[in-house]
């Protein structure tokens, strides 16, 4: 890759960690070096066409269930180019950074309330909703405990 490092980020747990089949790739916006990519856990359906099977942590425009088309690219044989399908399903995240608020309690919380999560360090959690309406729930509750000061979310869309 023309001899710019790469760094990984990777999925430890992902929620349909046994429907997955392979490690495909997305790019991350290239902000210093290294150049980094993000490793999905993906169900392949056919060569280059595969079901995502993780909540993404940084890619954006991407979710648990979407079908992408993936081409090589960045070094890799597998990078996500677009997405062919898109599973109706929204992305959240969630940033605890130095907040003392207790990060098991509230992603037990969005459990209660159905969603699927997914930790990517001590502060930093991925959190799927199954579809709009669910979204709205996420995005209602996270928005009360970003004003309590609990945290800071985005959507994973761009």
């Amino acid at each position: 890759m023309d001899g710019v490092p790469q760094e990984f980020v990777v999925h430890e747990q992902p929620v349909w960690g046994t429907r997955a089949s392979f490690l495909i790739h997305a790019e991350l916006p290239l902000q210093d070096q290294p150049k980094r990519l993000e490793q999905l856990w993906a169900r392949q359906l056919e060569d280059g066409t595969f079901e995502v099977c993780c909540i993404p942590f940084f890619v954006y425009d991407l979710a648990l269930g979407d079908v992408v088309a993936t081409s090589a690219k960045s070094g890799q044989k597998y990078v996500v180019d677009k997405v062919i399908t898109p599973s109706g399903r929204y992305v959240f995240r969630a940033w605890f950074g130095q907040s003392f608020q207790p990060r098991d309690e509230i992603a037990g919380e969005l459990k209660a309330l159905g969603s699927l999560v997914e930790w990517s360090s001590r502060n930093l959690l991925a959190v799927d909703a199954a579809d709009e309406e669910h979204g709205r729930l996420v995005a209602g509750f996270l928005m009360e405990r970003e004003k309590a000061g609990h945290l800071i979310y985005e959507t994973g869309r761009s």
